[in-house]
């Protein structure tokens, strides 16, 4: 798709100056992570988290995600813990969310944190964000960049659409590689799993015990709220076929090519399939499709975050 959209760059040492300078003036802008694209603003700026949360007309009641560099940047804001360090040790930085105690004397603003002692954070291994990071100094709390409820956006384009020119930069690192959003986990008391992604709970649970007791209905991170990542469509779940004028998600190679079918991944690839999850939804609505309806997908590995999403997409 062509871009048409003047706020949108690519990444070079004149737009990372211009982004670092936006963001100390309490601005917000576009950035790539692994997962999905965020809308980043200074954790410690009442300015900038307030243009985050009427940007995306996100509930008050639903924090948000504080990204770091590394640890040692994180250590003012947060209490870690010995899960902690045995998490960070092996997937950071990457697509995983701690839920940690806030530290008395952390900056970080309380809209950031929905007035809770509690605070997540993350540690992204995109390049472009990194480098943003790298000449701040302060973390950035970096929601989605969508409209609350919605699809994730998983290139720039995708966030120009959302919010045109309210945005001054978005800049441009092509698709996201992960496609959905990062794993959550509290390490509050005993260690639970708020919401699945890429990493995945079994390969968690190799390394710490993880509780399987119901999750408090509280909300204490992002990916908890019942409606989310809707398309604006009405989603079915578990389909054998679409009705007409709708169409059918599928997975795996035992689905016809036709004009309302939509493949995930042919090969039955799980991590291709969550890759493919939100540019597919987008492209179904643009095309004018009524409703959307998704074959079972398989609930292991990739595809029990994926099964969260469209639990969630569907209410």
């Amino acid at each position: 798709m062509k871009n048409i959209y003047s706020n949108i760059f690519s990444f070079n040492k004149k737009i990372l100056k211009k982004s670092v300078a936006n963001l100390k003036k309490g601005n917000v802008i576009g950035l790539p992570t692994e997962t999905v694209y965020g809308l980043g603003g200074n954790a410690y700026s009442k300015v900038a988290i307030q243009k985050i949360y009427s940007l995306k007309n996100r509930p008050k009641k639903n924090p948000l995600i504080v990204h770091y560099l590394n640890y040692r940047d994180a250590d003012k804001d947060v209490i870690f813990n010995r899960d902690f360090y045995k998490l960070y040790k092996k997937f950071c930085p990457g697509p995983i969310t701690f839920v940690l105690k806030k530290k008395s004397r952390s900056k970080i603003q309380s809209l950031v944190t929905a007035k809770l002692n509690t605070v997540a954070i993350r540690f992204p291994s995109h390049k472009t964000t990194r480098s943003v990071l790298k000449n701040l100094n302060f973390p950035l709390a970096m929601p989605s960049a969508n409209l609350s409820s919605g699809i994730s956006p998983v290139n720039a384009l995708d966030v120009a659409e959302e919010f045109k020119k309210k945005i001054k930069i978005i800049i441009n690192s092509g698709n996201s590689k992960i496609g959905i959003e990062s794993t959550v986990v509290s390490l509050i008391g005993k260690p639970k799993i708020l919401r699945p992604g890429i990493i995945e709970a079994k390969t968690i649970k190799k390394f710490l015990k993880i509780s399987n007791n119901k999750i408090s209905s509280k909300i204490i991170s992002p990916g908890m709220l019942k409606k989310h990542y809707s398309p604006g469509i009405p989603v079915l779940l578990n389909k054998k076929k679409a009705a007409k004028n709708c169409a059918l998600v599928t997975f795996g190679g035992n689905y016809k090519d036709k004009i309302n079918n939509f493949n995930l991944s042919k090969k039955s690839d799980l991590k291709e399939a969550a890759s493919n999850l939100y540019k597919t939804f987008r492209k179904i609505k643009k095309q004018g499709f009524k409703k959307i309806y998704v074959v079972k997908i398989p609930n292991l590995g990739a595809g029990i975050a994926i099964n969260d999403r469209l639990k969630r997409a569907a209410n």
